[in-house]
């Protein structure tokens, strides 16, 4: 059983930063992936980010590469993802999710464990 609570988010405009935080609890320690999804209304479910339990892999979807960094703070048990150069079509509701399949894909969404979301809204 593992919980996580999102913050961070609000609204901003065109260019400006964001960092959402996901804190964990629970049964960390069989945690596998760590992922990071958005969803804007009317839209279906997008790959954002993810982190496997090491730390060295990271993975990103191709609209927020080069823009979006994930990482994670193990003393903290605590998820990042530091948003820059934000965009109006980055505006969705962020949810920070735990995958404890073994080797199963990042980048599915068949993560186990949801947090209640955060909203990121970008004004242009």
């Amino acid at each position: 059983q593992v919980q996580l609570v999102e913050s961070g988010g609000g609204l901003v405009q065109a260019g400006d930063s964001l960092r959402l935080s996901c804190a964990a609890s629970g049964r960390t320690s069989s945690t596998y992936a760590m992922g990071w999804f958005r969803q804007a209304p009317g839209k279906e479910r997008e790959f954002v980010a993810a982190i496997l339990w090491s730390g060295i892999n990271t993975y990103y979807g191709d609209s927020v590469k080069g823009r979006f960094t994930i990482s994670k703070n193990n003393a903290k048990n605590t998820v990042y993802l530091q948003m820059n150069s934000l965009k109006p079509e980055d505006t969705a509701a962020y949810y920070c999710a735990a995958k404890q399949r073994w080797l199963s894909n990042p980048r599915a969404d068949d993560y186990e464990y949801w947090g209640q979301g955060t909203q990121v809204t970008v004004s242009s």
